[in-house]
């Protein structure tokens, strides 16, 4: 009877060892599998990254040449990112000189290529505020409205603050207007009151 017992026992501890030892084996192999599946998803976020850098990198090398004049320390034609200001060309140029009328800039306009920043000096008149590689004496009276100032805006007729500041957000959020009609994109400006500017405005 003690040799049954014992016997008894022995397969008892027998089974519960061999339901420890696959207890063990499908641990690990989840954890296993949990590993690989964390290191796929490293991987694959890794690749992602390094997608978005070259895009990126592709995206911050594109340049473009803008040639700036007038009352800056070193007038020229410079190579610049696409993301640039207008303020970042000044600063290409060293800076503006003793004389510059800061006032006639509007440093916050993105630059496009093919561009030409004119820094008038103060009490200038006549000013080629911007923007073609000619320009005509018809043109020089007018406004050229990718480039103009508020105060230069507000000199159109049925402009008013609101509406110049409108035309200065829009074109530093969607960029240059690339033709009159694209002043009808901007809040506030309809068919009557484009019809009033067309004739007092540049545009490329």
């Amino acid at each position: 009877m003690w040799e049954a017992i014992k016997k008894y026992d022995k397969r008892w501890y027998i089974l519960l060892l061999a339901v420890f030892i696959v207890a063990v084996v499908i641990l690990f192999r989840n954890n296993e599998m949990i590993e690989k599946e964390q290191g796929s998803i490293l991987a694959s976020e890794q690749m992602m990254m390094e997608v978005s850098e070259k895009k990126e990198e592709k995206v911050q090398s594109k340049t473009i040449i803008v040639d700036i004049k007038g009352a800056v320390a070193q007038p020229g034609v410079y190579e610049i990112k696409d993301t640039a200001r207008v303020n970042d060309v000044v600063a290409m140029a060293g800076g503006f000189t003793k004389e510059a009328d800061q006032t006639k800039v509007n440093l916050a306009a993105k630059v496009h290529d093919e561009m030409m920043i004119y820094v008038p000096e103060r009490g200038e008149t006549n000013i080629p505020s911007i923007d073609s590689s000619v320009v005509s004496s018809n043109d020089s009276k007018k406004i050229y409205i990718n480039t103009a100032s508020e105060e230069e805006i507000l000199q159109l007729p049925g402009i008013g603050p609101t509406k110049a500041a409108a035309i200065i957000a829009y074109r530093e959020e969607h960029g240059p207007f690339q033709k009159a009609e694209d002043l009808l994109n901007v809040t506030g400006i309809g068919e009557k009151t484009l019809e009033k500017i067309k004739e007092h405005i540049v545009v490329p």
